[in-house]
């Protein structure tokens, strides 16, 4: 969640140490690897990179993602063609991905970053790594780290689709991801849905993505939510699909009366690793 899946980062992962003591060397020591990385990776990649990192550092702030429009203002770009070329460059390289809306067009899309090291460094390196060993303990006990966590987390699930459509047991069903937002009121709440699997066999599986550094255990007030989520985006889509609650959690889930009768589904993060079968 910190480095991402980059061999040449993984590569400076010594055995024997716990991943914060490792975390701590690579990305916070003066002469860890990751401590600096950031201001070498897209100059080396990209001409006119302060372009590429003024939209990297736009959407880092916005865990929903922005759409293109938003992301011109955001980032006082031009919305020329200039601008579409990053977002292509950025996209083609792995940097941000594009996730389409539920039942909307494609100007609607959300960009989202999910380049695992570039959200980790914005939200913790550059402004962290001067203050000597052991921060990354201090600062993983913080309201900044389950924030980022979260995030993170989302962003693994979504790279791995396949392995979660296999999980579930509908790798032979033609489906299609999307997610879904709805904008709040002072009569109603927004809404988001990070990840919507819409399948031909009259179903959509409502995936929620949660980080937890053991079972997870749906309380009353998230019960609620998630009821408010369902309800809410049947009524918003008038779909007359099933919806399956699925639940994708890092070591799974806890049982109990919150969670009986609403989640449909659940998977563990070890089917996100699972090898995809060649179809």
């Amino acid at each position: 969640m910190a480095m991402g899946g980059v061999p040449h980062y993984l590569d400076e992962i010594e055995a024997g140490k716990s991943a914060a003591q490792n975390i701590n060397q690579i990305c916070f020591s003066e002469n860890g690897l990751l401590n600096d990385e950031f201001s070498k990776l897209y100059s080396s990649l990209f001409e006119n990179s302060e372009v590429h990192v003024k939209i990297i550092r736009t959407l880092a702030a916005k865990r929903k993602g922005l759409t293109r429009s938003e992301i011109v203002r955001n980032s006082k770009l031009s919305a020329g063609g200039g601008t579409t070329k990053v977002l292509e460059e950025l996209l083609h390289s792995g940097f941000i991905s594009m996730n389409y809306p539920f039942g909307k067009k494609k100007k609607d899309s959300l960009y989202r970053l999910s380049d695992e090291y570039s959200l980790f460094y914005i939200r913790f390196i550059e402004k962290k790594r001067s203050e000597g060993q052991d921060v990354w303990q201090q600062l993983s006990q913080t309201q900044a780290y389950t924030s980022w966590a979260g995030y993170a987390f989302e962003s693994i699930c979504l790279k791995h689709l396949p392995q979660i459509k296999k999980a579930l047991g509908i790798s032979g069903v033609y489906s299609t991801a999307s997610t879904f937002f709805k904008k709040g009121s002072e009569e109603e709440d927004g809404l988001q849905i990070d990840l919507l699997i819409d399948r031909k066999d009259h179903v959509v599986n409502l995936c929620e993505m949660k980080f937890d550094s053991a079972e997870f255990s749906v309380t009353k007030s998230m019960a609620k939510e998630l009821r408010y989520k369902i309800t809410t985006f049947k009524e918003a889509t008038k779909t007359r699909k099933l919806v399956f609650l699925t639940l994708i959690t890092t070591f799974g889930l806890k049982q109990n009366q919150h969670s009986l009768g609403l989640v449909d589904a659940t998977l563990t993060m070890d089917s996100l690793f699972e090898k995809e079968i060649p179809g």
